[in-house]
């Protein structure tokens, strides 16, 4: 289960973008399926923010982290 000390917006994308690298999720997800990860407690504040960012808990993880960037090897 992830712990998140003080919850803000962007750390709840970096938890997620780390998810998403892990394999853990995928990127197609709803945003609700995340809850899996996280405690009740934490989750209630994590519905919340991510409200108050208006993001929909239906929505797709990728519009919760955006577009990830790629570099050249």
């Amino acid at each position: 289960m992830l712990t998140l000390a003080r919850y803000c917006i962007s750390d709840f994308q970096d938890e997620v973008r780390a998810l998403v690298e892990r394999g853990s999720v995928d990127r197609q997800q709803r945003i609700y399926e995340l809850k899996r990860f996280f405690s009740d407690r934490q989750w209630r504040e994590i519905e919340h923010i991510v409200n108050e960012y208006d993001y929909l808990l239906r929505g797709r993880i990728i519009d919760l982290i955006g577009e990830e960037s790629w570099t050249n090897d």
